[in-house]
């Protein structure tokens, strides 16, 4: 009975003839393509008769919820893309971890009209999941207490007063309620002075101490400041893009994303550290922070990025790649963060920065805030500063830029054929529950010291730039959570990474330059913790001897004999350091005496400072060493015998840790 039908016959009869004769469609598919085409535009707002309105008193969005305006919104109707109610297709809610739904569709004119007029100040309703899995760790260290002592020194014009309490500057309900769950009980110095700084809009250069606090000292007044003005241009410019897309966007089916903050950092580790961090302080608001890093899946970031995001913390590279690929918009960028600022133009970020800050559609300086963060503000990078920042504050906090005196720092001589059975000796007289991180300087040799390790017996692991994300991403999971409490680990991992409770940080081989190591041995004694640096000295390291010698004596740490010796014999003999020695370029280490900030403000560097920076030279009484802490005679060997280690360990009234 078929043979006569053609299955496959197109159309040809008048589209005005109700009984024209169509492609045979089987009886179950003969609703699809009607509710493919009403599933399209009711995702785009649209209905038969145009947009959709009040009069649709049954239609849903791809949302959940109601069209009709007159309803009651259900629970999670609160203007932010996450409502309750049914979905399409029995789908669930997909309430997110920071409040937003998902826009995977292109997005909904409605959603843009009611965030319109949401007070974005006030709270949502809590998420007990995510408050125990945002707020569960600890952020207070042993000796918080010290911090007070830290002098700070603020330069430029009309600079506002520091804060002595979170409660002294109006950050609003949802800030102030996040610094509670986060268990903040007061502002360290660095975020005593930029958190007034950032309020008043100015930019600022701060050059503060690792592990002091410095990502919420611009995440908290940021995020305030956008809590009280709401989405504004952003939002609106996001709105167009769905309503009038461009060829790009249409052609993707996709929206350009408009980040009110930005902050770029150095390394995918940092990122997405601050990422978590951002995340804490936008718990129960409407803001939605997003991260991007190379070696990554992008798909997977773009994806996220389409769900909406208002604070974008990114690496410089994959900004950059997603802005070529339409996918972030920087035209109504409010606020801008560079972190680990000299860190990223060491590593040769200058020409992606510069894209991104000035040949691109960010708001010019001025228009927009900027600040910058680091552990050290070399004269050259405060020159570049002038680029981006206007009429900005320059922060120095304490010893900023040097190292913390929470820090117990020792320097042994050890030749290279001993230094594997020396770590062994300190990994032996270190506790089984503290966490230990081991920098060397090359890939292959982290790898190596990784596999001797291993056979030793020892639980390590270890990251490089060679590692895959997931790989490394797994390796610092396995060290943060104690189930390997050994991390060897290149300089990948030296800047900024925020893992509590390192006890030791050992360098098995120094770095040629002092920034490095400063920032190395910061990863230990963060925020008020005690910790120990242990660094393996030999003839290789020669080049950095007189700047590890200032850094000694001015963080009031015992100096090795043979090391005075050595700075003295090199002064006398006219050798200078080799590589890249910051003895002679920045005021700092030829000054570094004088109140132990970590830098200087540049544009008073040439004019007579305050007494902070007072250029005269105190004299020290540098310790010989050749007391109870073993540094004499010039070699390991007497460090090592005196100090216990080996079959003297336990011999001693005094251990490692000065117990």
């Amino acid at each position: 009975q078929f043979s006569g039908l053609d299955l496959n016959s197109s159309d040809s009869q008048s589209e005005g003839s109700s009984t024209s004769k169509g492609r045979y469609i089987p009886p179950h598919l003969r609703n699809r393509e009607a509710s493919k085409q009403g599933i399209t535009f009711s995702l785009l707002g649209f209905d038969s008769g145009g947009w959709s309105s009040s009069r649709d008193k049954d239609a849903y969005s791809s949302f959940g919820a109601r069209s009709d305006r007159g309803a009651k919104s259900s629970f999670f109707d609160r203007g932010n893309g996450s409502r309750g109610g049914r979905q399409e297709r029995g789908r669930g809610s997909d309430y997110d971890r920071s409040g937003f739904g998902r826009f995977d569709r292109g997005g909904n004119s409605r959603w843009c009209d009611k965030s319109d007029e949401d007070d974005w100040s006030k709270p949502l309703p809590p998420s007990e999941r995510l408050e125990q899995e945002l707020f569960s760790g600890s952020n207070t260290g042993i000796n918080f207490e010290k911090y007070d002592d830290i002098p700070v020194e603020a330069t430029g014009s009309n600079c506002p007063p520091h804060i002595e309490s979170f409660s002294d500057v109006d950050m609003g309900e949802i800030i102030m309620g996040n610094i509670e769950l986060t268990r903040y009980t007061r502002p360290t110095p660095v975020q005593k002075h930029a958190i007034p700084i950032i309020k008043e809009k100015r930019d600022l250069m701060a050059c503060a101490q690792t592990g002091s606090g410095k990502t919420a000292a611009f995440l908290l007044p940021i995020l305030s400041q956008i809590y009280a003005d709401g989405p504004g241009d952003a939002l609106r410019a996001m709105k167009a893009s769905i309503l009038l897309p461009s060829p790009e966007e249409a052609e993707y089916g996709r929206r350009k994303q408009y980040p009110i903050s930005l902050v770029l950092a150095p390394t995918r580790e940092l990122a997405v550290q601050i990422y978590e961090e951002a995340r804490k302080f936008a718990y129960r608001s409407r803001v939605r922070p997003c991260v991007v890093y190379g070696g990554a899946d992008i798909g997977q970031q773009i994806r996220d990025l389409e769900r909406g995001c208002h604070l974008l913390v990114a690496t410089p590279g994959r900004l950059v790649d997603m802005m070529e690929r339409g996918k972030i918009g920087l035209d109504f960028c409010k606020y801008l963060v560079l972190d680990e600022a000299d860190r990223m133009l060491d590593m040769g970020f200058e020409p992606q920065i510069r894209r991104i800050v000035e040949q691109d559609t960010m708001p010019p300086k001025g228009v927009r805030h900027t600040m910058m963060f680091s552990a050290t503000f070399p004269k050259e990078i405060q020159m570049l500063a002038r680029d981006f920042l206007d009429e900005y504050i320059f922060l120095a906090v304490g010893r900023v830029g040097s190292t913390s005196e929470n820090i117990t720092q020792k320097v042994v001589w050890v030749e290279e054929s001993d230094k594997r059975s020396f770590l062994l000796d300190l990994l032996n007289a270190t506790g089984k529950d503290s966490l230990t991180l081991v920098f060397v300087e090359t890939k292959k040799g982290a790898d190596a010291l990784e596999d001797f390790l291993y056979h030793e017996g020892y639980a390590c692991t270890s990251i490089h730039g060679d590692r895959s994300q997931r790989d490394r991403e797994e390796a610092l999971h396995q060290f943060r959570s104690g189930k390997s409490p050994i991390l060897v680990a290149t300089a990948v991992a030296a800047r900024g990474l925020d893992i509590s409770n390192v006890k030791h940080v050992i360098n098995f081989d120094l770095p040629s330059d002092i920034e490095e190591y400063v920032h190395r041995i910061g990863r230990t004694g963060r925020v008020g913790n005690l910790g120990l640096a242990t660094s393996f000295f030999n003839d290789r390291n020669i080049n950095i001897t007189k700047d590890l010698l200032d850094l000694l004596v001015e963080a009031k740490q015992e100096v090795p004999s043979w090391l005075e010796n050595m700075a003295y014999e090199q002064h006398h003999k006219g050798g200078g350091s080799r590589g890249r020695s910051k003895s002679v370029s920045i005021p700092f280490y030829n000054n570094r005496f004088s109140g132990g900030f970590g830098a200087r403000d540049y544009r008073t560097s040439s004019v007579s400072g305050s007494s902070s920076f007072s250029s005269s030279r105190p004299t020290s009484t540098r310790s010989g060493g050749s007391g109870s802490r073993g540094f004499g005679g010039g070699g390991y060997g007497g460090f090592y015998n005196s100090d216990g280690y080996g079959g003297n360990y336990n011999s001693q009234g005094v251990d490692w840790w000065g117990n």
